[in-house]
């Protein structure tokens, strides 16, 4: 829901996912003058409202600072000109006062006020479902609500029968997004049926409600990846569900069978399906931020129960790229009006990338963007163009020199953000099983002002531990917004070697501001991080507030990223074309898909000729080493052979000469003992 109050002295742009309201705020020069902050206080509509709290404050209203502590926006107020209540709960009416504070801060003067309304987007409505993990897993509120206390499996398998996560931490962490795929299992009746794809399949609530369903009479069947390895995962986990082996279908052929959906069938038809980029693991709703997406559409639904169908046949490469390609051609420029697409991989090319390069340049206000490996170059590319459109980006890694080059060269206009734990470096091993070292910040000094931020999960595997999501926001603030959300990653081999599935919504402002908010609300927990981290070696507290009006300027001064981004609420002119309108100028980005699939293939063959010729010239070279190396050894041998005739020879004569000397010397004494007779 959005909505806007107020005039161009004071006014105020809200949007409201389903736990996110977000307040963009706005002032002319002559309101601004003398601005402390703002106090938003909030209560469920028709009842007392209560301020929203912050961590920052006055150092002369709060002499002795306790890093755990927490204040009124009445007392301490937020200093910004963008604020989100991060608390809300979907489906829910609230009522929103905000009261701009002026004057000295030992006695605020409440000048202006704002006062509207909102209600939060239901969990499930107009046909669609988007359920997003609390994700900012390593946070204050983590630690002063749980101590950083560590996941256990006791912890996230202490689930009823009916779907509710009994342990207040695993609960916290889910925020919906487990209660909801088990929700999808769950309501599922006797003589309806789902139809499973899974990656992951480890988590044993979801399996256990599987097994459930099928008890109650539901026609379950599974296709899972199975590594053939004799300690493989999901086979554990099936055996420990006790999942009849009939219901299920390994996924053998192909490197990465990266699917993550469920369909449901009423009356044998296809109705809905669960899919997006959470893994069926307790790391995947607990751990790195994910989400669900459900969709009630006929029509989809076949779409992918088509497609579940081919992959249960366990095809090689080849028919599974006809078979997605059959099932999803490739994507006009704009899809049409209020409409959803699945697209599934493998394809023939990486084209794909192209497209959604496109649709970033394409860009009329803001694209957002959560890229978990690495930011493949034609994506890098289309960010890094020179644009007035605000691009966000979320990374699970540190960036990279040419990312952060990108960055420099668009300052004020493309922003990234990483993965980041307060006050701690964050080393992943890339090989092998992963995993991470993590150290603190050596004299940073940031633990007199934060409390100790930690992971919930172990760091001793793993590859990915804080931005799993895989999605791309095209203008989602516009009436005409574009969502693409799924298991793919930005990558070549997730579109040309991987099993994918990614859906485009267009024209859902619904979906786009669930999106949007948790997205924003992922952006600026990991950037703050970023900087603070950053910056640590200057020893100075960020969480004191200004005395003056000094910070109000950078969210007014042109160029500066807080003032673009408070444009993209109030812009000055609304001239710029939609997004939809540039895309229908737009080159075919598969335009030379099979040229580039042939040159893929040339090149792997050009690839395997040298390898194969490298081989043989290597082989040809052992094999005339082993010849020289053969008439090397008979030669040595003949000489050792003849070496060793001559010093049979010689020793021969030797004893021929020793023999004769004795018989002579022998003679000779006969010689003289005849003389003496």
């Amino acid at each position: 829901m959005r909505v806007s109050q107020g005039d161009t002295r004071f006014r105020v742009k809200a949007i409201a996912g389903t736990h996110v309201a977000l307040m963009a705020m706005d002032m002319d020069a002559d309101t601004r003058k003398g601005l402390r902050g703002f106090a938003i206080k909030r209560g469920v509509s028709g009842q007392p409202q209560t301020f929203l709290r912050g961590i920052k404050f006055f150092e002369e209203l709060v002499p002795h600072h306790d890093p755990k502590q927490d204040f009124s926006s009445r007392d301490q107020q937020f200093q910004t000109f963008l604020w989100s209540d991060y608390h809300a709960s979907p489906g829910t009416s609230y009522d929103f006062t905000i009261i701009a504070l002026y004057g000295d801060i030992h006695a605020f003067e409440e000048r202006h006020t704002l006062t509207f309304s909102i209600k939060t987007e239901p969990e499930f409505d107009q046909g669609q479902g988007v359920f997003f993990n609390r994700g900012t897993i390593a946070s204050h509120a983590f630690e002063t609500t749980f101590n950083n206390k560590p996941l256990t499996d006791e912890m996230t398998e202490n689930v009823s029968d009916d779907g509710k996560l009994l342990d207040p931490e695993t609960a916290w962490l889910s925020r919906g997004l487990a209660e909801a795929c088990l929700k999808y299992i769950n309501d599922t009746k006797q003589g309806e049926g789902l139809r499973v794809c899974a990656y992951e399949f480890t988590y044993l609530p979801i399996l256990r409600a599987l097994k459930r369903a099928i008890d109650r009479g539901v026609d379950v069947q599974i296709v899972y990846h199975d590594t053939k390895k004799d300690d493989d995962a999901n086979r554990a986990a099936i055996a420990k569900a006790r999942l009849p082996k009939s219901v299920t279908h390994v996924r053998t052929r192909t490197q990465i069978p990266h699917n993550k959906f469920i369909v449901k069938l009423a009356g044998g038809t296809p109705v809905q399906v669960w899919t997006g980029s959470t893994n069926f693991t307790d790391t995947g709703f607990f751990g790195q931020t994910n989400v669900g997406h459900q969709v009630a559409d006929a029509k989809l639904a076949k779409t992918y129960l088509d497609y579940w169908t081919k992959l249960a046949q366990d095809p090689v490469h080849s028919k599974a790229l006809k078979n997605a390609v059959d099932l999803t051609p490739n994507p006009p420029n704009a899809i049409p009006k209020s409409s959803i697409a699945a697209f599934f991989s493998p394809r023939k090319a990486d084209n794909m990338l192209n497209w959604y390069g496109q649709r970033i340049d394409d860009t009329a206000g803001l694209a957002m963007m959560t890229i978990p490996f690495n930011v493949a170059t034609t994506i890098l590319a289309a960010l890094g163009q020179k644009r007035d459109a605000m691009r966000f980006v979320i990374l699970e890694d540190v960036p990279t020199p040419e990312v952060n080059d990108a960055e420099k060269r668009n300052r004020g206009k493309l922003a990234f953000s990483n993965g980041a734990i307060l006050g701690k470096s964050f080393i992943k091993f890339k090989r092998g099983v992963g995993g991470a070292k993590v150290a603190p910040i050596p004299n940073s000094g940031l633990d007199q002002w934060f409390v100790d931020e930690e992971l919930a999960r172990p760091t001793n595997k793993g590859h990915v531990f804080f931005v799993h999501a895989k999605v791309l926001l095209i203008d989602p603030l516009s009436d005409d917004p574009l969502v693409c959300s799924g298991s793919a990653n930005f990558s070549n081999n997730s579109l040309t070697a991987n099993d994918e599935n990614m859906l485009l919504t267009r024209g859902s402002t619904r979906v786009a501001d669930i999106y949007m908010t948790e997205l924003d609300r992922i952006f600026r927990h990991f950037r703050a991080r970023d900087i603070i981290n950053a910056t640590a070696d200057q020893q100075k507290n960020v969480l004191l507030l200004d005395t003056t009006d000094g910070w109000i300027e950078p969210n007014f001064k042109d160029g500066t990223f807080k003032n673009n981004r408070r444009l993209l609420f109030f812009p000055v002119t609304n001239d710029t074309k939609p997004w939809s309108v540039v895309a229908a100028s737009d080159a075919d980005p598969f335009k030379d898909e099979d040229a580039r699939a042939a040159k893929v293939r040339a090149d792997k063959s050009a690839k395997a000729k040298a390898r194969k010729a490298g081989a043989a010239k290597k082989a040809k070279t052992a094999k005339k080493a082993k010849k020289t190396k053969k008439v090397k050894k008979a030669k040595k041998t003949k000489k050792a052979k003849k070496a060793k005739k001559t010093s049979r020879a010689k020793t021969s004569l030797r004893k021929s000469r020793r023999t004769h000397r004795k018989s002579k010397a022998k003679s000779k004494t006969m010689r003289k003992a005849n003389k003496k007779r």
